[in-house]
């Protein structure tokens, strides 16, 4: 695939195939047998990080290198890191001690396969493993210290362990309000998708404009894919999304359909939607794979 941008033209079927290849074959080999490291857990982590996914964390890594004027192959150990870490909060998130699911990508999820214990030390090994590619495998220390920093913010207890915190907070009290479900899911869900996209701007030696302005695609996108993932919950089956539908309801967990009905959260992730699609505007023609991948949340729902 060539770094460069693409030509004007109808876009492919998914503005990700290009892509994704490149995604795949650089998780593979960043989880390899190593001295000293349990058989059980190699297998456990590669098992969690190549679950069949759609990889959107990764892609905005590489998207917005790309819209930056990057070279994407320099932002892929970055979009490594983040598939990583968000790989190690699925696996903890499906324990019984917080979402207690047993299917996850249409396959047992890993406590399941390797048992609660290998699971916990999997996701435990995914994270640390994530901020040793950024440490070792980015070219420039400062773009290497800067990466580490913005993910280890977006993982942290103030963003996405904080956000699962409240989250679990959420299902036992009665402080129900869409303030404190998006206050929730903007640290949850939305920090590591600001990450994604402000760590593919520093592989591209973004301006700070336009690190600020994939920050604010972030924040409406990552909010929009949370209450998308809320109605296909609390509208779709197992076959579709590939795990227990109706799980949220039936743990009381808070929730755009159940706070503003379905029609209010098909309204809010439309206008969070046309938001993303603004600040892609900005990048112009290069922008084009943000356009397109913000159709493509929205279009979940149709």
């Amino acid at each position: 695939m060539s770094d460069a941008l693409p030509e004007q033209g109808p876009p492919p079927a998914s503005a990700l195939d290009d892509f994704l290849p490149l995604i795949e074959q650089a998780l593979d080999r960043a989880i390899v047998a190593e001295a000293g490291c349990p058989g059980v857990l190699t297998e456990a982590m590669r098992y969690a990080l190549l679950a069949p996914g759609k990889r959107l964390r990764p892609a905005l890594t590489l998207i917005a290198c790309e819209a930056c004027g990057g070279a994407v192959r320099d932002a892929l150990p970055a979009a490594v890191a983040v598939e990583m870490v968000h790989a190690y909060s699925l696996v903890h998130d499906d324990l019984p001690a917080m979402d207690d699911d047993a299917l996850r990508r249409g396959r047992p999820t890993c406590h399941i396969r390797f048992g609660e214990a290998n699971a916990i030390l999997a996701g435990d090994a995914l994270l640390t493993r994530a901020f040793a590619v950024l440490a070792g495998e980015i070219g420039s220390p400062a773009r290497a210290s800067r990466s580490v920093a913005v993910l280890a913010a977006a993982a942290g207890s103030a963003a996405l362990v904080g956000g699962q915190v409240d989250d679990l907070a959420a299902e036992t009290d009665r402080e129900h309000s869409v303030a404190r479900l998006e206050s929730i899911h903007r640290r949850k869900t939305g920090a590591l998708f600001a990450a994604s996209l402000e760590l593919g701007g520093i592989a591209a030696a973004a301006t700070e404009s336009q690190l600020e302005t994939l920050r604010q695609y972030a924040a409406s996108l990552g909010l929009a894919f949370q209450v998308v993932d809320d109605l296909l919950d609390y509208l779709g089956d197992a076959g579709s999304l590939q795990k227990h539908a109706g799980k949220d309801a039936e743990r009381g967990k808070l929730t755009y359909p159940g706070l503003l009905g379905v029609e209010g959260a098909r309204s809010r992730a439309h206008d969070l939607i046309t938001a993303a699609q603004d600040s892609a505007g900005l990048f112009d023609t290069a922008g084009w794979r943000l356009k397109w991948l913000a159709d493509f949340v929205i279009q979940r729902i149709q």
